[in-house]
């Protein structure tokens, strides 16, 4: 495995513990002290804990494909959690921009 798809791996991964982190603080947001709650220290914990992981990340790829890695995973993973945890529904123009999203990321990655 090459040090590019090495990162785009850990960048997906990150998203994942990104999204994890968000469900953890969604659940802080609905306490009358979210900042006191255990669920906010969880969820900043979990977003702090991928900062060492980032230097990696961006010393292999450009900026903008991390951006577009990051932000495409993040956005299908949080619909999925946001659908199962939390009972949202997804619009037609969603589903429309989650496949949009995919493509990108296919674009990118046979850039690499």
């Amino acid at each position: 495995m090459t040090p590019q798809q090495q990162a785009i791996g850990v960048t997906i991964l990150f998203s994942a513990i990104g999204v994890l982190a968000d469900y953890y603080l969604k659940i802080a947001s609905g306490k009358p002290f979210p900042w006191n709650s255990w669920q906010f220290l969880l969820g900043l914990s979990l977003y702090a804990s991928t900062a060492f992981g980032w230097l990696f990340v961006m010393q292999h790829l450009k900026l903008a494909a991390v951006g577009i890695l990051y932000t495409s995973s993040m956005l299908v993973m949080l619909a999925i959690v946001g659908y199962f945890g939390f009972g949202e529904k997804l619009s037609i123009r969603e589903w429309i921009g989650f496949a949009l999203a995919l493509a990108s990321v296919v674009l990118l990655v046979r850039d690499h």
